[in-house]
């Protein structure tokens, strides 16, 4: 797929760029009695299927922006325990489809959604298009392991950022560098249990103040269409000392 096209282009052309690569669709996401109109990979085991046979010998770019997460959806579901969104702005890391960014945008929060990949970030802009938050939202790119955006933000939002030990310092010096000098600012992170992030909230804890919440889910295996219960921990940080 051509990257060249920019992504201010008006929503049929960039739903065409989307098209010329993958097959998709728009599906509904509701959270807290809102719902989005989602662009996603319309069948994305099958997409894994051809990248597994094509790809040889070679090293697999596997679409994991394209994956809708359910620690994102529960940090969605979160959101409103942040408090009204208008007159605040709010950035959200490794975004992939932008989910709770674009939610984050519905309460009214003034959003940027970022993530180091090009297609993440073409699928939010057409989901910021699709659902008519050109308004409150856009998407920029951004390596939170390296980056500086040169602005600052009331809130930070990052769903399954803490994947690689080797970025969680850049981590916490971008959390640091964007987080707003205001005493209610804070940083929300969520995580699958399972995924063990010892070492950032070491890290962490040198900077923030760090609340943790565990919240339950229900989730179906895949294999035997069974439901199973799984965790997710959602942290809060805020910083020891205002910047």
């Amino acid at each position: 797929m051509s990257r060249s096209l920019s992504l201010d282009a008006p929503l049929d052309n960039l739903l065409d760029q989307a098209r010329s690569r993958y097959d998709v669709r728009f599906e509904p996401v509701t959270i807290d009695g809102q719902t989005l109109e989602i662009l996603q990979i319309a069948d994305l085991e099958a997409l894994l299927d051809r990248l597994v046979a094509t790809a040889g010998t070679g090293p697999i770019e596997l679409p994991y922006w394209a994956k809708i997460w359910p620690a994102a959806m529960l940090l969605a579901h979160f959101l409103p325990h942040l408090g009204p969104g208008e007159g605040r702005s709010l950035l959200e890391l490794g975004a992939g489809l932008g989910i709770c960014g674009l939610f984050a945008a519905k309460r009214g929060f003034r959003t940027l959604i970022t993530d180091i990949h090009p297609d993440a970030l073409l699928f939010a802009k057409i989901n910021i298009l699709q659902n008519g938050l050109a308004d409150t939202a856009d998407v920029a790119r951004a390596d939170f392991s390296a980056d500086r955006l040169g602005r600052r933000f009331d809130v930070v939002l990052g769903a399954e950022v803490l994947y690689l030990e080797d970025l969680y310092r850049g981590l916490s010096k971008f959390l640091l560098a964007h987080l707003a000098a205001d005493p209610a600012a804070e940083v929300v992170l969520a995580k699958d249990y399972t995924r063990k992030a010892t070492r950032f909230l070491g890290l962490a804890d040198r900077e923030f103040h760090i609340a943790e919440r565990v919240v339950g889910y229900k989730e179906t295996n895949p294999e035997n269409g069974e439901p199973e219960r799984k965790l997710c921990q959602i942290f809060r940080l805020r910083p020891r000392k205002q910047a």
